[in-house]
């Protein structure tokens, strides 16, 4: 397992706060700081850890040190601009990020605003350790927050999540979690997250088939795959007892939808309908499926989650759960302002509902 050194926490939780305290207005330009001697019993860092803080405030040009007689503020920018670091592991690789990225950025609460796309930690051996190298540099840079998607469920991955959220929770940096929570579904976590309503989705992607006829309705996922799956899986779950459908077991799957040995391990359970965790999963099955000989929706229907832009153009195009992922990036932002002015409020997790697409994969395409 690799190892991470929490190299320069101590410097950037100094470093981020001074620069914190300066940005909102507690000291004001002209100010006075407390001396090097105080600063290191506030923060109970060495004078040497303190230095490096007050020096890196001075590069960014917000303090200036006046020879025998202390350490005064300059001032934050003239626009009052705060940066804020996108920690997404996943991005360009799962396709609904991008968008909420672009959300962000077309916000008119980012104007004055900055979002940081992180570089440096390309070399990285694993996808965990570039997430924990990235945030080691959002921590050096003193970024005023981060919005976080966090890795999908491994024990060395729920590691570093909680490595990467400890770390900033001591940097006193909030943390605004994008699409998915740190905790396992249905735990409530201690950070704001903001996406859709996973468990509502996966209700409807279910209750659509039932209504269709299906009556052995299966449900399939990647494994070790993100918590919203789990909720996903749960709203399925609950449609089918609410409609009084069969309730197999055996027909809820985590499996690699490439492996054809376990897709038609599946269909010997002669599913009729599959809900899909999401998109990606349904593009895959649907391609093995047909290597199979299987026809959708003739002999099996899908159902997909996300719409993603490659969800048309698929053999049969998908029907799917549109998430609005532009909005989910503009919530976003306005959550984290909110938390960066009310630090004490509770954590607050902001569900946003889906648009059922109806396409040919569901056997009942309708033109929208």
């Amino acid at each position: 397992m690799s190892q991470f050194a929490p190299t320069g926490l101590k410097h950037a939780h100094v470093f981020a706060t001074l620069r914190r305290e300066i940005q909102s207005g507690r000291w004001r330009v002209g100010d006075r700081l407390p001396s090097e001697a105080e600063l290191v019993r506030r923060f109970g860092h060495s004078r040497i850890t303190v230095g490096r803080a007050l020096r890196d405030l001075q590069v960014e040009g917000l303090i200036e040190r006046r020879a025998g007689s202390g350490t005064y503020v300059r001032g934050p920018s003239a626009s009052g601009a705060l940066s804020f670091g996108l920690l997404i592991p996943d991005l360009g690789e799962t396709d609904i990020f991008e968008p909420m990225c672009q959300g962000m950025m077309d916000s008119p609460l980012a104007r004055q605003h900055a979002l940081v796309w992180g570089s440096g930690a390309g070399d990285a051996p694993s996808k965990a350790e570039r997430a924990w190298q990235l945030a080691l540099h959002y921590l050096e840079r003193g970024v005023s927050g981060i919005f976080f998607a966090p890795l999908e469920h491994t024990p060395e991955r729920d590691a570093v999540n909680q490595r990467i959220a400890r770390a900033f929770d001591e940097a006193r940096i909030p943390l605004v979690l994008l699409d998915r929570p740190l905790d396992p579904y249905p735990i409530p976590g201690r950070h704001d997250v903001v996406g859709i309503d996973n468990r509502a989705a996966g209700a409807v992607a279910a209750d659509h088939l039932l209504r269709l006829g299906c009556q052995r309705l299966a449900f399939v996922a990647i494994p070790h795959a993100a918590a919203t799956v789990d909720a996903r899986e749960a709203g399925y779950r609950e449609a089918l007892y609410t409609r009084g459908a069969l309730v197999d077991r055996a027909l809820a799957r985590r499996l690699d939808p490439d492996d054809e040995e376990a897709v038609a391990s599946l269909m010997r359970e002669r599913p009729d309908g599959i809900v899909c965790a999401n998109d990606r999963t349904a593009g895959r099955l649907m391609h093995a499926l047909r290597r199979l000989g299987y026809s959708v929706p003739r002999d099996v229907r899908l159902v997909g989650i996300d719409d993603v832009e490659y969800a048309s153009l698929l053999p049969v195009p998908l029907t799917t759960l549109r998430q609005p992922t532009r909005q989910i990036g503009e919530v976003a932002l306005g959550v984290m302002l909110q938390r960066i002015a009310q630090r004490d409020l509770p954590p607050r997790d902001t569900r946003l509902s889906c648009e059922l697409v109806v396409r040919e994969s569901c056997g009942a395409r309708r033109d929208r």
